[in-house]
This record gives structure tokens, sequence and C-alpha cells, in this order.
């Protein structure tokens, strides 16, 4: 195995709970922080520079080719309503900030985002210090004429049903190709399904549920309620609601944003 591989296989395999994720218990006490803190003392301060480039990545007009209606309507499990984003960790206190998370799975700037800030957002998980909710976009589709996000959105739902959303997205992202616009194949989207731990009849079920769309009116849904609100480019963080600033953000900028939201 490559060194590569191995940093691949790591950050995918860090995406997965250890021990459950724990409901209860506010953040920030005891022992909760040390995944989080160890990433930003371990790290030198690392600035996502996207100032220059964040409009590249605007939404335009959603004029898509596929029907709303297509595939199923089947929603995600932790997902309540069509339009809503999927909460990866349904069971944090009610204490904790909610932080959404809007992206596009062919978003080279959201895999930059992915790069620097995932592990840290993984770990804020597994501690019960935010309650993260995904939206996963498919607006690039649109502007690189083809349907890889809409398929990886639809991917990342179904994996969603076998708790494997974290590590699919991690998967996803670090498999992104190069060239932008280059868009996934079908047999890659089920490798990351692979990488992030699915297998007999988890694997079965999710490529039943791929191959059908069986979550298609919902990615699509996601979607069109993010452009209702107001969500108009890639990667958008929410901290309760409200955009934080990518210009400029640390790793230790965003927990203190947490640490300040948490009540």
């Amino acid at each position: 195995m490559t060194s590569s591989s191995a940093s691949r296989k790591a950050k995918i395999q860090a995406a997965a709970p250890k021990g459950g994720i724990r409901s209860g218990g506010k953040s920030g006490k005891g022992g909760s922080q040390g995944g989080a803190n160890r990433i930003v003392v371990a790290t030198v301060v690392v600035v996502l520079v996207i100032a220059a480039v964040i409009t590249a990545v605007v939404l335009g007009s959603q004029d898509k080719k596929a029907a709303t209606t297509a595939g199923g309507s089947t929603l995600p499990k932790n997902v309540a309503a069509m339009g809503v984003g999927l909460v990866v960790n349904p069971g944090a206190p009610a204490t904790v900030p909610t932080l959404d998370l809007y992206e596009d799975f062919q978003c080279p700037i959201c895999a930059r985002f992915e790069d620097i800030f995932g592990l840290q957002i993984v770990d804020m998980v597994k501690a019960n210090q935010i309650k993260l909710v995904a939206h996963p976009l498919s607006f690039l589709d649109d502007n690189l004429r083809n349907d890889s996000s809409n398929r990886a959105a639809n991917a990342a739902a179904c994996a969603s049903d076998a708790d494997k959303f974290l590590q699919y997205h991690a998967a996803t992202f670090q498999g992104q190709p190069a060239k932008e616009g280059a868009g996934y194949t079908d047999a890659q989207l089920k490798q990351f399904a692979v990488q992030a731990g699915l297998s007999s009849t988890a694997l079965t079920t999710w490529d039943q549920c791929y191959t059908a769309k069986s979550h298609n009116q919902w990615v699509e849904s996601v979607q069109t309620q993010s452009e209702k609100d107001g969500v108009n480019g890639t990667p958008t963080v929410k901290l309760n609601g409200k955009a934080i600033d990518l210009t400029g953000l640390t790793q230790a900028s965003l927990a203190a944003q947490v640490k300040a939201a948490t009540r």
C-alpha cells in the first residue's frame, strides 16, 4: 500500500464513530474535546483561502434536465422531510449548536474544506459538540454538464441508511477526480461504499438503493430548498442558522465559534 493510499484509508476510517455516538451530556466538559483539540494543537494554523475563488462555485440558474419527480421518494435515514438536511448525529444534546454543511461532491473547494476541517468536524460529531446537518447539493451538474453530483448525493444518502454517511462523505471527497468535470463513474461510487465499510448484505442493500435512486426526490428537494434559503455557493457552513465567514477560517477559530455558540 502506498503512503497516499494509507493516508486516504486512515481518513475514511477516522470518520467512523468509535464506541458509538454518545447522547446526553453537555459539550465541552470533561474529555469530550480531546479529538478536536488534538487536531488544533497538532496543526499549524491552516487558513482556508477561498475568497478569490468562492465566486467560481456560485449557484447558477437551476435548469435541471431530470425532473424532480424522477427516482424514489423515500427519505434517507435521519431525514425528517423533503428539503431538509440529513442529521448525522440525531442523539446530540439540545445544548450544542447546529452546524449545517452545504457541499457539492464535485466542488473542488469543498474537497479542500474537507481536507482541512473534515476530521475536526468528525471529532466534534463524535464528542457531540455539534449537531451536524448535511445538505448534499447537485447544482454543478448543470455547470459541468454531467450528473455526477446527483448520483454522488444519492449514493451518500443510501450510505446514510446504513449509518455510514460520514465514512462515505470522506471517501467520495478523497476520490474526487483531479480534473473538475471528469465526474464519478458508478463503479467508483460503489467502491466508495466499500471503502466506507459496507459489505455483504449491507453493500447489496446500498447497491439496490443506489440503482433505484430511492432517495432522488429528496436529493432534488434539498437542492431546491437550499436556493430558497439563499445558499449561493459551496461550501456554505452555517452555525445555528448563521453563515460562517470562510475567508481566513482556521481550525482554532472554528472551534472557538462552536464553543461560543454552546449553551
